[in-house]
């Protein structure tokens, strides 16, 4: 065996990729296909004109095929800017953003401006598991912060997980996996916490147009001193269906931008100018399109609401943007419930312990339902299809109490 790096050894695989091979030798017939409710990724194409846009460019912009700005293009930097200035009613400069390959991307150039090896970041639990990844690939540990009503964090009981090694605290909202939206009081009370205490606040917005809210989820870029705290994460992925051609959005004071810059060097250069072009023609076109987008998630949010109500003995914990987290019935964990979910129901979904620590009894209780790519008919079969499961696995085990 060639030497390995013992952080990136001990890390778990992919959990979207293990799903997938939960697949292999399976076949799903046409009048019962499988449900996918696995992963939280639009299926769907870019709006044509948004292709053009992209199509334009690469066969009349010889630009578009080199290396561009490492903090991403002038234009699009220039229209994140006026967007979040209007959104959020504070000033962002675009010499606050940064653009980059997808937010995946963000989060780990922020993590690497703010913490090393042997320091700790504090992540509400449960974790989008791509966060959990890069901390421990990187010798950062992971302090699970447990959620209350709704599952929102607290700030005071983050507070009481602070160390001397503490360096940040991470939210998500609308959350990952939860689909929790944090309210603007907690938010504020967490920057006012890391600043206090000398941390960094990182927020990742990637789900932040379809959040249920009219209005901007927070104030925090009206603070005039959000520089000295706050970094702000977004993807143009799902807005604007650009999954595959990658591009976030990292929002940080210029200080931290110089740092940030050096990261992006080194790992990609600069973000693909393709999906530079389509996420700027996309803020610049697509406004209503979006809401429109926006619009139907609500009601596929509604319509899982509704029906994970009708089904006996699950609870709903959470549910928003792309995501419903739900507690089984089942006494098994969910650790092998979801590859049996694939096998007899025909359902792919995540099991919670991929979204939470080992030793948390939690995860075992509960899965990820990622509805968004399930229109209210295919969200009511997945109801009926799980509850027909229950009832099986119900009869199943009164055969065998009866035999006993």
């Amino acid at each position: 065996m060639h030497p390995l790096n013992p952080a990136l050894a001990a890390t778990f695989r992919p959990p979207v990729m293990e799903a997938r091979r939960w697949l292999e030798g399976l076949a799903f017939s046409q009048d019962r296909p499988l449900i996918n409710v696995s992963q939280a990724a639009p299926v769907d194409p870019p709006p044509e004109g948004l292709r053009q846009a992209i199509a334009e460019a690469a066969l009349n912009r010889p630009e578009a095929h080199l290396y561009g700005p490492v903090l991403g293009n002038a234009d699009l930097r220039e229209a994140v800017a006026a967007e979040w200035t209007r959104a959020y009613g504070g000033p962002v400069a675009p010499g606050n953003v940064a653009i980059t390959q997808g937010c995946n991307q963000a989060f780990c150039a922020a993590v690497a401006t703010v913490a090393g090896a042997g320091d700790e970041i504090v992540i509400p639990v449960p974790w989008y598991f791509n966060h959990k990844m890069w901390l421990d690939m990187h010798g950062i540990r992971a302090v699970p912060l447990s959620c209350g009503q709704g599952m929102v964090p607290e700030p005071q009981a983050a507070a009481a997980l602070i160390t001397p090694r503490t360096r940040a605290i991470v939210l998500v909202s609308p959350n990952n996996p939860s689909g929790a939206e944090y309210p603007a009081e907690v938010l504020r009370g967490f920057l006012d916490l890391c600043r206090a205490r000398g941390l960094s606040l990182i927020v990742d917005e990637t789900y932040r147009d379809f959040d249920s809210r009219p209005d901007a989820p927070h104030q925090l870029f009206a603070d005039p001193d959000w520089g000295d705290t706050l970094i702000q994460l977004y993807s143009f992925s799902k807005a604007f269906r650009l999954t595959g051609h990658r591009v976030g959005a990292l929002v940080a004071s210029p200080a931290r931008l110089v740092e940030v810059e050096k990261f992006l060097d080194t790992v990609a250069i600069c973000t693909g100018q393709l999906g530079q072009v389509g996420a700027l023609w996309g803020m610049r076109n697509l406004g209503e399109w979006l809401a429109a987008e926006r619009a139907e998630i609500l009601r596929r949010r509604a319509a899982m609401a509704r029906v994970m109500a009708q089904m006996e003995g699950w609870r709903l914990k959470g549910c928003g943007a792309y995501f419903a987290w739900a507690e089984h019935p089942f006494a098994e964990s969910s650790a092998s419930l979801a590859p049996r979910l694939v096998r007899e129901a025909g359902v792919l979904l995540l099991p919670g312990t991929m979204f939470m620590p080992e030793d948390d009894p939690a995860g075992a209780r509960h899965v990820r339902i990622a509805f968004a790519n399930a229109d209210t008919g295919g969200i009511e079969a997945l109801g009926a299809r799980l509850s027909a499961f229950g009832r099986a696995a119900a009869g199943d085990l009164a055969g065998r109490a009866g035999g006993a």
